[in-house]
């Protein structure tokens, strides 16, 4: 049973990173400069990370799941501000996947889940310009979301 629970917690954090992916190609477009860099940077470690968990869930005994050919947008991106907003909420959602795998993990791949969640919450602290109390707790990250 706990093997399930860590492929399902796994799968998720993939899910949570093919949508960053697809994400941070509508920030990378809508926003140039310093800006546009860090999206770049974002984008390779998304892809990065997305790739090493391909390789986990198969090292479990599964299949990964595929990335869909377009996500739903939590909101309208029609220029740079509001690309930077996606890029943190991007950040915060993928944060709270690899909080739930730092629970359901062991070893080094909770020490890998805790490094991701690590860096989605840096990430989104630089797309907002603050922090928030607990990276990775939905409610504490939606709470923060909702006052920029």
């Amino acid at each position: 049973m706990a093997q399930q629970a860590l492929l399902k917690a796994v799968q998720a954090a993939l899910s949570a990173e093919h949508a960053a992916v697809y994400g941070y190609g509508i920030v990378g477009a809508r926003v140039g400069g310093e800006l546009g860099g860090q999206a770049q940077q974002a984008y390779d470690a998304h892809r990065a990370r997305r790739d090493a968990l391909r390789r986990t869930v198969g090292d479990l005994g599964g299949e990964p799941v595929a990335a869909e050919p377009a996500y739903a947008l939590p909101f309208e991106v029609p220029d740079g501000p509001a690309a930077v907003r996606l890029a943190a909420e991007l950040e915060d959602r993928v944060a709270g996947v690899y909080a739930d795998l730092v629970r359901a993990a062991d070893a080094d791949l909770r020490r890998e889940a805790a490094d991701a969640l690590r860096e989605a919450a840096v990430r989104a602290v630089r797309w907002r310009g603050g922090s928030v109390a607990f990276p990775g707790l939905a409610e504490r990250t939606r709470t923060a979301a909702e006052k920029v």
